[in-house]
């Protein structure tokens, strides 16, 4: 099968999309921004071909680039997995009659508001929520539904440019800061109290093959806003046996039916509180912060090689063994500016040295990042255990005990 797989090098660890489609026996033929000479030995070797192109999302020369690879041999299946990436990547795909996500299916998984109208029609519980192309539409929700409301971009993922508005000033304030008087259309919706976390699949033909499930400490909006916060993201060990995840797994399992979902990894985002289990949002690609390494590292298993399976093969050919839960705590500098150094890091090796995945801490002089930039922005150190309950306990004593210090 040949295989074209959008922007092989960059981040990182899209290369080990390529080697999971080599290693499964995939002609892959890589499409990117950089020159061919930029990419190391063994992305040349896991790749028969790579194109440059200016842009992976500007359609037109992806779609140049990728009739002239149809010219020479037909091409089975093209891949993006990158949120930036999906929507440039269906419509050259269905341009050129290659099989995989459909432009509506991509769209529909970046459309906060139509999303959730499909799935509340498919009897999916979601917040309450509509597109505003106005501020007057905006304020007409709030008028409807309450506060405190969430307005965010319509594609944002996760947290990204979203806003909790709390009174009318804040309303005023976030329809300025959206976009949204200047005729940004974006989506509002219903604030939901409750604890924040995620189930990610990998489908084949529209049946979850392999399952998993994050918890987040705190939640998201909150752990992107707060800089003395060393936020945590957990994947649990307890997903067959545990209260609770079946009714999560039976709403993740109605929506890709609901929309058009066949062979793909997905991301979808709930929330649990007062009001009960609401499904928040999904991604049609795999999660972001290299969460899969956590669940490779969880089950013992190669998930980038078993979704290199589902696209190549149609099926899937390992079980997780569910041993480990596995997480990851961001560690924020105690103020903006560079690095000068950290404390703590020698207590925490000698503590739990043996549960300790990796660690990232960038050395002295280096510029920090803004606390919104994400969970791997800056330091950061993941750690595995059997039990849960105990992997919380380390990642809180990491969470107290590492500094990292900014001037």
């Amino acid at each position: 099968m040949n295989v074209i797989f959008v922007e092989p090098s960059f981040p990182a660890n899209q290369r080990e999309f390529v080697r999971g489609l080599f290693q499964v026996g995939a002609r892959v033929i890589g499409i990117g921004e950089r020159p061919k000479e930029a990419l190391d030995d063994d992305l040349k070797r896991w790749m028969v071909h790579y194109e440059q192109v200016p842009s992976v999302v500007d359609e037109e020369s992806m779609l140049k680039a990728v009739r002239w690879l149809q010219g020479r041999e037909r091409m089975d299946r093209m891949e993006a997995v990158i949120e930036a990436h999906v929507m440039a990547a269906a419509r050259v795909r269905e341009a050129c009659g290659i099989p995989g996500t459909s432009t509506r299916t991509t769209w529909l998984c970046r459309d906060k508001p139509s999303m959730k109208e499909v799935l509340r029609q498919g009897g999916v519980p979601c917040a309450r929520s509509a597109a505003a192309d106005t501020p007057e539409e905006a304020r007409a929700f709030v008028a409807d539904v309450g506060y405190p409301v969430i307005l965010k971009p319509r594609d944002g993922a996760g947290a990204s440019g979203a806003s909790r508005v709390g009174n009318d000033a804040e309303l005023e304030q976030s329809i300025l800061a959206t976009g949204l008087a200047a005729g940004r259309s974006v989506a509002i919706e219903e604030f939901i109290e409750g604890h924040e976390g995620v189930y990610d699949t990998l489908s084949v033909n529209g049946e979850v093959a392999h399952d998993f499930a994050i918890h987040y400490y705190p939640n998201v909006l909150e752990a992107m806003r707060t800089r003395w916060i060393s936020p945590q993201v957990v994947a649990t060990n307890r997903l067959d046996h545990a209260g609770g995840y079946e009714e999560m797994r039976e709403m993740g399992r109605r929506v890709l039916p609901l929309l058009g979902i066949g062979t793909s990894a997905t991301h979808m985002e709930w929330f649990s509180g007062s009001k009960g289990l609401k499904f928040s949002e999904i991604a049609c690609r795999p999660p972001g912060v290299r969460t899969w390494d956590l669940y490779c590292h969880a089950n013992e298993m190669d998930l980038y090689r078993e979704w290199g399976a589902a696209v190549v093969h149609g099926r899937v050919t390992e079980r997780p063994s569910r041993r480990y839960a596995a997480g990851l705590i961001a560690l924020r500098p105690d103020q903006d500016g560079r690095i000068t150094g950290y404390s703590g890091i020698d207590q925490i090796e000698r503590r739990f040295g043996g549960w300790i995945i990796d660690a990232y801490f960038p050395p002295p002089g280096t510029p920090t990042q803004p606390v919104e930039a994400g969970y791997m922005a800056n330091a950061w150190l993941r750690m595995k255990h059997p039990d849960y309950d105990e992997l919380r306990r380390m990642l809180d004593a990491v969470g107290e005990t590492i500094r990292v210090h900014a001037a």
